[in-house]
């Protein structure tokens, strides 16, 4: 029975990585994926997801009104799974959608993403795969001083920490940071004082 799955973690955590290294799984065993990107991530390039150890597949860009389950419908080809990446980007509506082609295909879907944006709020995609996702693992990294990683820092141009803000700023290291909470709450203190 196919179940709806998120996969999380900070920025840096191999989120991608893994979601490729699961298509490459499924491609060697000759199954048929359907890898998706959210539009908005266009960090790599329109159509491309990758990683930072140079992984790189193509993928179907999803719109951010477009209907996931009419997409799914249209396509040409059977598919045996389907693995998303970046799917914090997602609205509520698209997360259900996948949830009904998961219920009434029978086929599963691997969602990659963020849990949290950096003021530490769920992104609305995230929120709702908490929801509902039948499966819910965390992929855990380190920060500097060992710990797990929790949030997303979001750095200024002078290397402060950001507070505010428009929620969603695409960018990789030269943006953001993982943290533990505990140096993130001491670097703002630090920062603050």
């Amino acid at each position: 029975m196919a179940k709806l799955y998120f996969k999380y973690g900070v920025m840096g955590s191999s989120k991608t990585a893994q979601a490729l290294i699961t298509k490459f799984n499924y491609e060697e065993r000759g199954m048929k994926v359907w890898l998706i990107k959210p539009q908005i991530d266009n960090r790599d390039g329109d159509g491309l997801v990758k990683s930072r150890i140079g992984l790189c597949q193509k993928a179907y860009v999803l719109s951010h009104d477009e209907d996931v389950y009419k997409s799914f419908l249209k396509l040409k080809e059977k598919v045996d799974v389907i693995i998303v990446d970046e799917c914090q980007f997602l609205s509520e509506s698209q997360v259900d959608q996948l949830s009904m082609i998961v219920i009434e295909h029978d086929i599963p879907v691997l969602c990659f993403g963020l849990r949290t944006d950096f003021r530490t709020k769920m992104f609305p995609g995230s929120k709702r795969l908490m929801e509902i996702a039948d499966s819910i693992t965390e992929i855990k990294t380190i920060c500097s001083c060992g710990k797990k990683a929790t949030v997303n820092v979001r750095k200024g141009e002078d290397g402060k920490i950001l507070t505010e803000g428009e929620q969603i700023l695409i960018g990789g290291n030269e943006t953001y940071t993982a943290m533990c909470y505990q140096c993130y709450m001491e670097n703002l203190k630090k920062q603050n004082s």
